[in-house]
C-alpha cells in the first residue's frame, strides 16, 4: 500500500529509551527494545489487523504506522481499563485525549481508529507547513512526535522527542512500525 506521507522503512530511528523498555522489563533498549515491545503486542494486535488495514487504505496511511501507535499508546488494548488510559483522559486503542478531541466510536472500533489516524494526518500536515524544507520522512516523523506532545513541541529534527513521553515517542513508534511492517501489517 502506498503511503503519501512517506515510507516508514526510510525513517531513521533510535528506538525505545531505557524508560520505555522497562515496561516489559527488557534488558535492551533502542530499536531492539521497540521490536520486542511490538512482538509482545502482536497477539492482541492481530485481532485489529483487518480494521487497521481498512482504515489505512481509506486514509492513505501505512497500516504499520497505525499499528505502531496502537502498540505504543495502549499496548493493543492491554493497558486500558474499560477503553480508557492516561488516568481517564485518553480513550481507545489510539488514546485520543478527551481534553483536546471528542472521542468517536467504541474504544476498539473502526470509527475510533479512523479518528486517531486523521488526528495523526492533521499533525503531519501541520509539521509539513511548519518545516516545508524538511524531507518527507522527517515531516512524517515530526507528525508522529506531535501526535504525543503536540506540534509546538517539534522544534528541531534531532530533538523532536524531547518532551514526549519517555523522550522517545516518534523513535519508538517508528521502530515498532518497521517491525509491524515486516510482520504482516
Amino acid at each position: 500500500m502506498t503511503c503519501i506521507y512517506g515510507d516508514v522503512m526510510d525513517i531513521e530511528t533510535t528506538g525505545a529509551s531505557e524508560e520505555t523498555a522497562r515496561q516489559d522489563n527488557l534488558t535492551v533498549q533502542g530499536v531492539a527494545a521497540s521490536r520486542k515491545l511490538a512482538e509482545h503486542d502482536l497477539g492482541r494486535m492481530k485481532k485489529y489487523r483487518d480494521l487497521i488495514i481498512k482504515v489505512g487504505r481509506a486514509h492513505q496511511m501505512d497500516p504499520a504506522i497505525i499499528s505502531g501507535i496502537i502498540s505504543r499508546e495502549s499496548r493493543a488494548g492491554a493497558a486500558l481499563k474499560d477503553g480508557w488510559g492516561d488516568h481517564g483522559n485518553a480513550f481507545g486503542l489510539m488514546q485520543i485525549d478527551k481534553r483536546y478531541h471528542t472521542p468517536l466510536g467504541k474504544w476498539d472500533s473502526e470509527q475510533h481508529i479512523s479518528q486517531g489516524t486523521q488526528i495523526l494526518i492533521d499533525f503531519i500536515n501541520e509539521i509539513r507547513r511548519k518545516f516545508p524544507d524538511w524531507p518527507k520522512e522527517h515531516q512524517f516523523k515530526g507528525g508522529i512526535s506531535a501526535y504525543n506532545a503536540g506540534p509546538r513541541n517539534v522544534r528541531t529534527y534531532d530533538h523532536m522527542d524531547v518532551g514526549t513521553t519517555g523522550n522517545d515517542y516518534s523513535n519508538d513508534v517508528v521502530a515498532r512500525s518497521q517491525w509491524f511492517k515486516q510482520n504482516g501489517f
